[in-house]
């Protein structure tokens, strides 16, 4: 079983929001962390990215990555259906995002619906894990857009997929190999909406509690329009 990694995790509301309907999980076993983000502007997000949390901390890991990663799944597919289930009874939509990192047998794994994002940091490289589910991604991948004009795009806001939006949930799982030293970030959008790349990437340096505090202190001063979520977390090296 990999060993676990150091690890802290962070959640603020904002400048600009009165709730906070981002989510954090941090699992007891420390090689299994999320982050869901109610979406804003719908009714009962907070409770929608509460509900992905309890089932995934709930979540009994093996330390075998494939048959952990398809526990989570499984979580992930029933709070799924306990969204859709409330808001059917509800007569609207509810929805959260959710990105989460798991570890073992020397592997990481991503997996996400919507815009909530894992990034990997190696040798000084920011790599962004997870790709978004969302209006404005696919206006880049299509060449639309530059990457640049993303943030600042009406439909910045719209996303394609999400814990809630459909009874058939479409997971996206990515895997790579882990090297000593990598250092993972598992964010909600309001972290990226505010810093770039690079400013991520230098505010990642040190230990996991201190980039949290840089990360999120580094948003407020941006104005923090929407909550901000991060967990940062550090590989032995």
């Amino acid at each position: 079983m990999t060993a676990p990694a150091e690890a802290a995790a962070l959640s603020h509301v904002g400048c600009v929001r009165t709730a906070n309907e981002d989510s954090v999980m941090t699992h007891p076993g420390g090689t299994f962390w999320a982050v869901a983000d109610g979406m804003g502007g719908h009714a009962r997000g907070d409770w929608a990215s509460q509900t992905v949390v309890a089932r995934l901390g709930a979540v009994a890991l093996t330390g075998n990555l494939d048959h952990d990663c398809e526990a989570v799944a499984d979580a992930l597919a029933a709070a799924n259906a306990e969204v859709v289930e409330a808001g059917r009874v509800a007569g609207r939509t509810i929805g959260t995002t959710v990105a989460a990192l798991l570890l073992a047998e020397g592997r990481a794994a991503c997996l996400w619906v919507g815009d909530s994002r894992v990034y990997r940091l190696r040798g000084g490289t920011l790599r962004q894990m997870t790709r978004d589910h969302s209006q404005v991604d696919q206006l880049v991948a299509a060449g639309i857009i530059r990457p640049e004009e993303a943030a600042d795009h009406p439909l910045a806001n719209v996303v394609t997929r999400a814990i809630g939006g459909e009874p058939d949930l479409a997971l996206d799982v990515v895997e790579d190999a882990l090297s000593p030293g990598d250092v993972f970030l598992v964010c909600s959008d309001g972290l990226n909406k505010c810093l770039s790349d690079a400013e991520i990437a230098g505010l990642l340096a040190g230990a996991p509690s201190s980039a949290c505090d840089a990360l999120v202190r580094a948003v407020l001063a941006r104005g923090a329009p929407d909550n901000v979520s991060v967990v940062v977390v550090r590989q032995p090296g």
